[in-house]
């Protein structure tokens, strides 16, 4: 296929992108640092910045399908209320501007998978597993996902098949665990807050097989939870990293930390969901790391 994709330097495309290119799908990027993208691949993906720079490529293919990965790091600052805005506009900008491309071409592709994330579903302190059918509760991370899955939902006028990735913790050597690995490492790590709070993840290797799932299956289309089956409290997630290391984790973190940090934002490390990938399970794929304990063994 030729796959447009944008969020090209994120830590997921940084996985998911030679996977496909092995596969031998031609990679055609959206990257607001176009220098940053030849420096991970080279000439095997193509790059540009802008729906201007787009049109002015020299005979370009096809496009066949639309991954969308751009997005600020979520939890990368305090959210103050103009980061907030900046979270969103870069996802609802990102994904409008690729509604509008798609528009005018005159071959559509044929699917556009596009990443929101299990903030969809609103902060759930209860034990209950949540599948794509529950119903969220009220907050920002709900609003961010909700209107970032309709916009590009938008794409279904066009004839196109959409499938919206409901992300949970990615682990591998980026993302989530790169903030914790000193600490942790140095045996300063523990709990956080009560350790009640669910962790829904899904290794990095996993993340990317169920984004290609999809993208071949044509059958696939709507919102999926991408976290593995068994979802694990705080208190059981930071041990079973501690031991993975081989240092304790002894070390509980209150709760005004996260909040001096993030402000509003501590909601994602003290609140949490309990997340079940029901329809993926029911289309057949099988997850190579359903424990964590064996996701943590190979990071």
């Amino acid at each position: 296929m030729n796959i447009l994709l944008t969020g090209a330097s994120g830590f997921i495309a940084q996985f998911l992108i030679p996977r496909l290119l092995c596969k031998g799908h031609q990679l055609l990027a959206w990257s607001q640092s176009k220098n940053t993208c030849a420096q991970l691949y080279g000439k095997q993906v193509e790059c540009f910045a802008s729906l201007d720079d787009y049109w002015q490529l020299a005979n370009s293919p096809k496009i066949d399908a639309v991954i969308n990965l751009a997005g600020a790091g979520i939890a990368d600052q305090c959210w103050s209320e103009s980061r907030k805005a900046e979270l969103l506009n870069s996802r609802i900008s990102t994904t409008k501007n690729l509604i509008e491309l798609i528009s005018n071409l005159d071959c559509k592709p044929d699917v556009l998978l596009s990443a929101s994330a299990i903030g969809f579903y609103g902060s759930h302190l209860e034990d209950e597993p949540l599948d794509e059918s529950a119903a969220p509760q009220q907050g920002f991370t709900h609003d961010l996902c909700s209107s970032w899955e309709a916009e590009a939902s938008q794409a279904e006028e066009y004839g196109i098949r959409v499938c919206l990735l409901r992300t949970g913790i990615v682990l591998g050597p980026g993302g989530a665990l790169a903030k914790m690995r000193l600490p942790f490492s140095m045996g300063l790590g523990g709990r956080v807050g009560s350790g009640k709070q669910w962790m829904s993840w899904i290794h990095i290797e996993d993340e990317a097989r169920a984004i290609e799932f999809l993208l071949e299956n044509k059958n696939a289309k709507g919102a999926f939870n991408l976290t593995a089956p068994n979802a694990v409290q705080n208190v059981e997630f930071t041990r079973l990293y501690a031991e993975s290391l081989r240092r304790p984790a002894i070390f509980p973190l209150p709760e005004i930390i996260p909040k001096l940090m993030l402000g509003e934002g501590a909601e994602l490390l003290l609140e949490g969901q309990r997340i079940y990938p029901r329809k993926l399970l029911e289309m057949g794929f099988q997850f190579r790391y359903e424990e964590l304990a064996k996701a943590f063994s190979t990071l």
